[in-house]
């Protein structure tokens, strides 16, 4: 009779996401991982063949996630919209960290670590699309100062959910007051 599993592809999943983030790409491997998780390292592979395919995994739930909650998000007013995003984004803060290193995932001999990028790249498409769409409409609704090209508007936007939770609000509270920040600008 084998060993019992004593951690789920969840918990496989949430640690790898905090060691990489951590440890960055580089500094992750399995032993890492196994020394993290109670259990036997061979458990890992009854889930993934590789570090490739756990992190690609990783990344893909967490973007799955974001795409998720941001597929539901009603578009009708952009400004409200824009908000409701950016607290998504706020709840995944570490999002754009992790997927900085999907680059270096070699996919050669993991066919799964392949699919799950392709995945990725095609979530953040459609996120990328669904931002630029509401804050073009923002701006034809002139919600939005049409004096400030679209990409520098962008840019700022993207960069609040970088922003170190230094007061330690409610995650809610924080993105909203980073909305208010960069919609009503800090001139009083």
């Amino acid at each position: 009779m084998g060993r019992k599993q004593s951690f789920t592809e969840t918990e496989l999943l949430d640690m790898t996401k905090k060691l990489v983030l951590e440890h960055g790409y580089d500094g992750f491997h399995l032993k890492l991982l196994s020394q993290h998780l109670s259990g036997a390292r061979s458990t890992i592979y009854q889930y993934y063949a590789n570090k490739e395919e756990i992190v690609a995994a990783c990344m893909k739930r967490v973007i799955a996630n974001v795409l998720e909650h941001a597929s539901a998000v009603d578009e009708s007013d952009p400004l409200e919209a824009l908000e409701e995003l950016l607290l998504i984004y706020v709840e995944e803060a570490a999002l754009h960290q992790l997927l900085g290193d999907a680059n270096k995932i070699n996919t050669s001999n993991s066919p799964a670590a392949a699919r799950d990028l392709e995945f990725i790249e095609e979530a953040h498409q459609t996120l990328k699309l669904q931002l630029s769409r509401l804050f073009e409409r923002a701006q034809q609704d002139k919600s939005l100062r049409q004096d400030i090209p679209l990409p520098v508007l962008i840019g700022v936007f993207f960069n609040l959910f970088n922003t170190p939770n230094t007061m330690n609000l409610p995650t809610a509270d924080w993105g909203r007051l980073l909305f208010q920040t960069w919609i009503g600008g800090a001139k009083r």
